[in-house]
């Protein structure tokens, strides 16, 4: 027999960004009490919360535990018994503790002997017996960081609870928590529905809720959100601009929502969109509405938490609070526009970057000169690099970015457009800077696209370069979950840079110009930083399907040029697929262990009058065949073409590891087959160790 079972907590409005957490962890805690007790079989909780409530609504959960079987061992024969059969004092404590005559335990048999046992059937608890511990346990293994005390009582919770429902099926199953007996009454919407709600049976409950305004189901009332705001957009003429994080805090805002389509003065859109956005998002939950081309509109949409009767005035109220936060950032624009980038510019000596790394502006003087040293490289115009690298950190100093921080870099870039100091530029230099200004932060994020222009690439590595030479020899490279700096994150942003950009750029010689760019007496490990870097590498390929084995084998050849890296990474996957691929990475495992064990220098010159045994000399003329054909395509960098040639010779590697002895009495014929199979390893080390794909 088996019925559904509901628990519902009611709460003061709990914390928007926690919510939905609270919410996964009382209904996972809560499932997972009653499948340790037997009663729940399949673990999938679905967790129903609403700003006022935490719920947990399972269905067929058995009425009563299955029977409940024990066996406990006990002493064995020659220990529980005498040698007149009597029991000993060790056998009946063990029959006093199980409670039982000694007599009446049962006995079994393991690799030891024999011995007592006993063995019991219980019937199971009734699931509504349970119920107290499990919610008492639930309770109490949530996440709340910050535990609110209300009342005169110690109850600790994250906000004070104002009822309980708890039903098995149609009946109610009197639990107790926070002071509060559960009963059937729910509670309404706040302003719709103010007054209990009756809850006939738990399958009932959401229908019951839905009737007094109030949508439990948190992803059917995500849906209706954005169901909503997407009519109103449509009915402005344009789409809106929905995020998960913005309809996330909006979700756990509202129990019955209702979308408002406000609009605000055009004057307002001669402002950077970014900051209009920021202000809509991040400090009023709105919803900004795009037109075609993703610009913004002066229309945006707030969800009310109520259907009102007098929608103009919650329309009113929408846009009378939103006015000021946008004169603000208008007269910030204004004002920074006056100043302009090079006047901000100035500001940075003032500020201090790190203390051992001096001020921003030595740190974008450092900059400039690693722009300009990798423009050079690139072949790129080395002038406009540190053109725009000296301005890459200008903008925060402006008051844009002192009020919306997420805007540094995408201010500038507007700030740009209007500088005087950039006007005897070409407009399309011009704008590539101003462009530059922006993506000298990208990626910004996991998963954010790295820079598009070639000049934005640029000063992202320049930027990087610097952050990463400087946080290592300043001491703050990252320890455990600490990384002030983010020089994880710089890594694999440069990493990105350089590889999904097709930069063919000298990393060792780049962190070496970076080294030189340091305030004298800074002591910067280069070697060890590049091993960080590459390490960042690791999980980046993994994400694309890449092995730790071909990963690591590629590695460990230390490539200069991270687009390098990629390409050899590449080649090698092709290849892994090749069925002569783990025969020849054995081989080349067993080569290498060879050469390993020889002491001093390896022999490098293979003389062919000394190949004896004819599968040394079939190696010997198939691997000389193989370096002619493949100096071309390894010069080229064309990888595959290399490993595919090298794939031929599995059998001559296999006939001459079955027929021939490296190891000879003769000195001379030994050097010659070190010498063989030193040419051999050298020449599938100048793609990767494919040793490492050997198991």
């Amino acid at each position: 027999m088996s019925a559904s079972l509901l628990i519902e907590l009611g709460v003061e409005e709990l914390p928007v960004k926690a919510l939905p957490e609270l919410a996964q962890a009382f209904a996972l805690e809560f499932s997972s009490g009653l499948q340790r007790r037997g009663v729940l079989h399949v673990l999938d909780p679905h967790p129903l919360y609403s700003p006022r409530r935490l719920a947990v609504l399972l269905r067929d959960v058995a009425a009563e535990q299955p029977e409940q079987r024990s066996e406990v061992l006990g002493p064995y024969l020659n220990i529980g018994l005498d040698a007149n059969g009597a029991p000993t004092k060790a056998l009946e404590g063990f029959a006093a503790k199980a409670g039982v005559a000694w007599s009446e335990l049962e006995r079994t048999t393991d690799a030891k002997g024999e011995r007592f046992v006993h063995r019991a059937v219980k019937p199971g608890a009734r699931t509504v017996d349970l119920l107290q511990a499990v919610l008492d346990e639930a309770l109490k293994a949530m996440p709340i960081p910050k535990p609110m005390r209300w009342g005169a009582h110690e109850h600790a919770f994250a906000r004070p609870a104002l009822w309980l429902v708890a039903l098995y099926g149609a009946d109610v199953v009197p639990l107790v928590a926070f002071g509060k007996t559960a009963d059937r009454m729910s509670r309404g919407h706040r302003f719709m529905h103010d007054k209990a709600v009756w809850v006939s049976d738990a399958d009932a409950y959401v229908e019951a809720m839905r009737g007094a305004k109030v949508l439990v189901d948190a992803d059917k009332r995500r849906d209706a959100i954005r169901a909503e705001v997407e009519a109103a957009a449509a009915q402005a003429g344009g789409a809106a601009r929905i995020t998960e994080d913005n309809l996330e805090q909006v979700n756990g805002l509202v129990e019955w929502p209702k979308a408002v389509l406000c609009g605000f003065e055009k004057a307002f859109l001669r402002v950077p969109q970014e900051a209009l956005i920021s202000t809509m998002e991040a400090n009023q939950k709105f919803f900004p509405v795009l037109d075609a081309q993703g610009r913004i509109t002066e229309a945006f949409i707030g969800i009310a938490n109520i259907v009102s009767t007098n929608e103009v005035e919650v329309r009113k109220g929408y846009e009378r609070v939103i006015r000021p936060r946008f004169a603000d950032a208008a007269f910030f624009f204004d004002e920074d526009l006056k100043q302009g980038l090079s006047a901000m510019n100035a500001g940075l000596a003032t500020v201090t970057y790190q203390q051992k790394l001096g001020s921003y502006a030595d740190k974008v003087a450092r900059i400039a000169q690693l722009a300009r040293a990798i423009a050079t490289a690139l072949d790129d115009d080395a002038d406009l690099a540190q053109v725009a690298a000296l301005l890459c950190k200008a903008d925060l100093q402006s008051r844009m970015v002192n009020e919306f921080p997420e805007l540094q870099g995408i201010a500038g870039r507007y700030y740009a457009a209007h500088d005087a100091g950039l006007a005897e530029l070409p407009a399309e230099a011009r704008a590539a800077v101003a462009v530059a200004l922006d993506e000298v932060y990208a990626p910004r994020f996991a998963g954010d696209a790295i820079a598009a222009s070639r000049l934005g690439q640029v000063l992202a590595l320049a930027e990087r370069l610097d952050t990463l030479a400087g946080g290592f020899a300043a001491g703050l490279k990252p320890s455990g979950n600490k990384d002030p700096f983010a020089l994880r994150r710089n890594a694999l942003g440069l990493a990105r840079t350089l590889i999904e950009g097709g930069l063919d750029l000298n990393l060792v010689g780049m962190l070496e110009a970076a080294k030189a760019a340091l305030p004298a007496g800074l002591v910067l490990d280069t070697g060890e930083l590049y091993d960080f870097i590459l390490d960042r590498l690791r999980s980046y390929f993994a994400d694309r399907g890449v092995g730790a084995a071909l990963f690591d084998a590629v590695a460990a050849t230390k490539p200069v040029s991270l687009a390098d890296f990629a390409e050899r990474l590449s080649a090698l996957q092709r290849f892994a697929e090749l069925p002569e691929a783990a025969a020849l990475a054995a081989a080349n495992k067993r080569a290498r262990n060879i050469l390993k064990k020889v002491e001093g220098a390896l022999p490098e010159t293979i003389d062919a009058s000394k190949l004896l045994e004819p599968a040394e000399r079939e190696l010997h003329a198939a691997l000389v065949a193989a370096l002619a054909d493949t100096d071309a395509s390894l010069a080229a960098r064309d990888y595959v073409a290399v490993l595919s040639r090298l794939a031929l010779l599995r059998a001559p590697v296999d006939a001459f590891f079955d027929g021939v002895m490296v190891m000879a009495e003769d000195t001379a014929i030994r050097d010659n087959r070190l010498a063989l199979l030193k040419a051999l390893a050298d020449r599938f080390a100048a793609v990767a160790a494919i040793e490492q794909l050997a198991t």
